[in-house]
């Protein structure tokens, strides 16, 4: 298994998270060219109050947000717009960890008038991406990893969430 679920809020139980959460970082290695089997991520699937204290351990904001990734190196691109380096299949299998909250991505899907099961793989996709690199501070790196989401999703069966 490329991911190794860890759920502590049983209602993502009920939407099937492990598999979805399975079959959207599968996607997005195999559009990347990577083998899923030569890789591990962690994904803890948690609540706003969980989410709220990680986001303000790591990120000193101390309030809830739908997705966290902590890569296990960085692996960003120099340039702007440019695609990172790929993590090397045996080198760096562990590319590291995700935690995502039920409620904000329940309240994001509601307002977006989207299934959350969309919303959740869309989340998981763009976490993924930024355990490989990939970035949207910059608006050429924000492009290029929007673009790749869509194209992820696309192969997915959902619909451009932009």
């Amino acid at each position: 298994m490329l991911m190794d679920v860890m759920i502590e809020d049983r209602r993502w139980r009920a939407l099937g998270l492990e598999a979805l959460a399975e079959k959207a970082a599968r996607a997005t290695l195999v559009h990347l060219g990577l083998d899923p089997k030569a890789f591990e991520i962690s994904l803890l699937a948690c609540n706003d109050a969980r989410i709220a204290a990680l986001n303000e351990d790591f990120r000193g904001k101390p309030q809830p947000t739908n997705v966290l990734s902590w890569p296990s190196e960085e692996r960003g691109a120099a340039r702007p717009g440019e695609v990172p380096e790929p993590p090397e299949p045996g080198v760096d299998a562990e590319l590291g960890d995700i935690a995502i909250a039920y409620e904000t991505c329940a309240r994001e899907a509601e307002a977006g008038g989207k299934p959350l099961a969309d919303h959740a793989a869309h989340l998981i996709v763009h976490a993924v991406l930024h355990l490989l690199g990939y970035d949207h501070v910059r608006d050429q790196d924000a492009t290029l990893m929007e673009a790749c989401e869509v194209a992820i999703l696309g192969k997915l069966g959902i619909p451009d969430p932009y």
